[in-house]
């Protein structure tokens, strides 16, 4: 029978009340500050099995693999790009949801991957990863620890495939760990040049740099701080020949390595100034205390750092108090 055109609207085939869909074209790259402070993600190029214990000032961390192996810093190319679409539309004004449905296609060339029939295999391989890979990570609020698990996403589908058996489009749902992340803004923006970094270790080693150094003009760091925080599994001294050969390469992007005395890697902002006077916002260590006790088990340079982002983002308002602006901002992200 055929339908004649009364004038009503069709019934609504592919509603999207329930999903977000991904079509926003050239976003800044965003990264979420949880993993970029735990080496929640392997640097191994071989199926990582291994259960990674990790404790850091109060944080505990436990990332249990699936049988496909635990997922990689390669495999998180697919979070970047999800968190990178919720940010822009969330600033857009635009609803979002932590289910996603996107073209195989845009992701690829959103994270400088190539488009052959083996990119789309091995992207199946990082959902795969994604999914299977399972945290538990203690939470203290008020005084009360809570242990809880959940995956990195909490489940993905294929939902159409090319003749060519080429998947077109996916749907992704995130861990509500992630999605609060979005919803916090606990998020900083990476340099598009990340994604060409071919090395595991130049990834987390860019990640590292980028959530502490933040808006100031460098951080340092001791190698063995930064083995634990890498999460890398060579031992020491394999990791300091690596990171002298990152010195040497210098194609870390947005920032100058350099080796220092006493066992200690510097890390200083390249092309960009940042404002030394009385404008920038700056934070004593009473205030950095008092955040310690707001949010227990947090890194309280990592929130400073992310508050000055979001200081600059919305303005670089000219402050009276800046400690207690600082205060003010960690307490709200509580709620």
């Amino acid at each position: 029978m055929t339908t004649r055109a009364t004038g009503g609207l069709l019934p609504d085939r592919h509603p999207t009340a329930d999903f977000f869909i991904c079509d926003i074209f050239g976003v800044s790259p965003k990264d979420d500050l949880g993993s970029m402070e735990h080496p929640i993600f392997s640097l191994s190029t071989r199926p990582d099995r291994r259960v990674l214990s990790y404790e850091h000032n109060g944080a505990r961390i436990e990332v249990t693999p699936s049988v496909k192996g635990r997922a990689t810093i390669h495999d998180k190319d697919v979070l970047i790009y999800c968190i990178s679409q919720l940010m822009a539309a969330l600033n857009a004004g635009r609803a979002i949801s932590r289910t996603l449905h996107l073209r195989a296609h845009d992701l690829l060339v959103a994270t400088n991957r190539d488009t052959s029939g083996d990119a789309y295999a091995r992207l199946k391989e990082a959902f795969e990863r994604l999914a299977g890979t399972r945290i538990t990570t203690n939470l203290e609020t008020g005084g009360i620890e809570t242990t809880r698990g959940f995956g990195l996403i909490e489940s993905w589908e294929i939902v159409r495939r090319s003749r060519g058996g080429r998947m077109i489009s996916v749907t992704v749902t995130l861990s509500d760990w992630l999605f609060r992340a979005v919803l916090s803004k606990s998020v900083l923006t990476l340099s598009r040049d990340y994604f060409r970094l071919r090395k595991p270790l130049e990834r987390r080693i860019y990640e590292l740099a980028r959530k502490h150094c933040g808006r100031q003009a460098g951080w340092m760091v001791s190698v063995g701080v930064l083995h634990k925080k890498a999460g890398s599994t060579a031992p020491v001294r394999v990791f300091r020949a690596a990171l002298r050969r990152m010195i040497a390469d210098g194609h870390l992007p947005d920032y100058h390595m350099r080796e220092e005395d006493g066992d200690r890697i510097a890390f200083e902002r390249q092309g960009r100034v940042v404002d030394p006077g009385p404008e920038a916002p700056r934070v004593s260590e009473a205030a950095l205390e008092a955040a310690r006790a707001l949010a227990p088990g947090a890194d309280v340079h990592g929130l400073e750092a992310q508050w000055r982002d979001w200081w600059a983002e919305t303005g670089r308002a000219r402050l009276s108090n800046a400690d207690a602006a600082f205060l003010g901002w960690v307490k709200a992200q509580k709620r």
